[in-house]
């Protein structure tokens, strides 16, 4: 598996609940430029309108080669691919107060194809992401301690 991109991020902002595995319906030259890891996931989200998964305002760039005419459009919505079970499961997740879509990051599977793992997720106030700061320093000093001291 060769991950691409990862949107680090949203591990800061969000509490993640649960992870899918969607496939993306992508065009050629947006397949190329994503082998060459030309994407950014910083800002992008993803909403189901109308039964379908979307993943909207993520940015593949276009390669320098690529012909006038055959270029794509960056931030194009594109289409994900899920089962009809999950694509409910998800839309019941939304539907909540507080729960959204979040893309975590884009690889390519055994079989060479495109995926994007998305998470449930509900977003976190200033002082939830100061106390997870403070938790993951606390562990990094402890096992740095134990390791010292040859625990």
């Amino acid at each position: 598996m060769k991950v691409v991109a990862t949107n680090r991020k949203a591990y800061h902002d969000y509490d993640i609940f649960d992870k899918y595995e969607a496939g993306i319906e992508l065009k050629g030259s947006e397949v190329k430029a994503l082998r060459q890891g030309r994407v950014n996931l910083k800002d992008s989200y993803v909403r189901i309108k109308d039964g379908e998964v979307w993943w909207l305002q993520g940015h593949i760039s276009n390669l320098d080669t690529t012909y006038s005419a055959f270029k794509h459009d960056e931030k194009r919505p594109r289409k994900l691919l899920l089962h009809k079970q999950e694509i409910a499961k998800l839309a019941g997740y939304t539907s909540e107060k507080g729960y959204t879509l979040v893309p975590l990051r884009i690889y390519f599977n055994n079989r060479n194809r495109a995926k994007l793992e998305i998470a449930v997720a509900k977003g976190r106030k200033l002082h939830d992401k100061r106390r997870v700061m403070k938790e993951k320093e606390l562990k990094k000093e402890a096992a740095s301690a134990m390791k010292r001291y040859g625990f």
